[in-house]
């Protein structure tokens, strides 16, 4: 590389720094999700979080001056936005904490890379390269093992295993179709904060609706822990962390992006560990390397975008 040449995208500062950022806390967020399910239906801790992620991002554009109306197709990119991460994904995530540990959630949550990679090759252009397919394998089989380590440990609860993963994977599936919707140019064409906070406002909306005619009235716990829990998951995991993200797929992509799920779980599972009695064994370990050993050949694969 000349000199004098500029850095590539993914080596500068203004995309490491968010993206360690966005990586710690959301490492963190796995467990705190884990006590919001204590009382609360799940349904309207999802909508009590977006209802104050979404206020905030309002706050904050009005702060910095972003124009705050969106158009026809601005309001259509919003909706999407909001039904796919701040509804379909985060419901999800919640209910599958109900059946498995948020450690094993966040593992099978790093296989997020695979449909974001596939869906910018078919929806970007962004070219799936054999050394992404074969590090894309080595993750799968690590996830099997995974999976084959919590039905040995459990067999009674071997059907709330293979249902926690599988409402894991739907959610990764609705986080990956936002992901790319952040790749589009009609994503770039609005000012980030506006458009992140009238797509939660309206997750939250869709989000009480469902909780409403799912679970029945709102319910709230008024423990200190839980209200701390929904101002961080509100504030840190979603208002700071989301633009952080997104900022970061604008300028490396949605794969490489994705590559935060490769640390991301680490920090989950010790976590899981410590507070949730998580026990290790030889299998699972295995399996847990398989799946960073295989997302990291799968990363190293791919060019960044430049």
């Amino acid at each position: 590389m000349n000199a004098g040449a500029p850095a590539p995208a993914a080596s500068r500062a203004s995309v490491l720094i968010p993206f360690a950022i966005v990586t710690l806390i959301w490492g963190s967020t796995w467990i705190v999700i884990r006590d919001q399910l204590s009382v609360v239906p799940a349904n309207w801790s999802v909508a009590y979080r977006f209802a104050i992620a979404g206020v905030a991002m309002l706050a904050w554009a009005a702060i910095r001056r972003e124009p705050m109306r969106l158009d026809a197709r601005g309001w259509r990119f919003a909706a999407m936005l909001g039904v796919t991460q701040f509804v379909l994904n985060f419901n999800f995530v919640y209910q599958a904490e109900r059946f498995i540990t948020s450690g094993l959630v966040a593992v099978v949550f790093a296989l997020l890379i695979v449909p974001n990679a596939v869906l910018s090759w078919r929806f970007l252009g962004q070219r799936v390269t054999r050394g992404f397919l074969i590090g894309s394998a080595i993750a799968m089989a690590g996830t099997a093992l995974l999976f084959i380590h919590e039905l040995r440990a459990d067999l009674n609860g071997a059907g709330d295993v293979a249902l926690g993963i599988g409402i894991t994977l739907l959610g990764v599936m609705s986080a990956s179709s936002a992901n790319v919707l952040q790749g589009t140019q009609t994503a770039r064409a609005y000012p980030m904060a506006t458009m992140l906070g009238h797509a939660m406002l309206i997750g939250a909306v869709i989000d009480a609706l469902a909780a409403l005619a799912l679970v029945g009235p709102p319910v709230f716990d008024w423990r200190p822990g839980y209200i701390a829990g929904l101002l961080f998951l509100g504030i840190a995991g979603s208002a700071i962390a989301f633009p952080l993200y997104y900022g970061v797929i604008r300028a490396i992509g949605p794969a490489r992006a994705a590559y935060n799920g490769v640390v991301v779980p680490v920090i989950a599972m010790l976590l899981s560990t410590l507070f949730e009695g998580y026990r290790w064994s030889v299998l699972a370990a295995l399996g847990g390397v398989l799946v960073l050993v295989g997302l990291v050949v799968a990363l190293r694969a791919r060019r960044p975008v430049r």
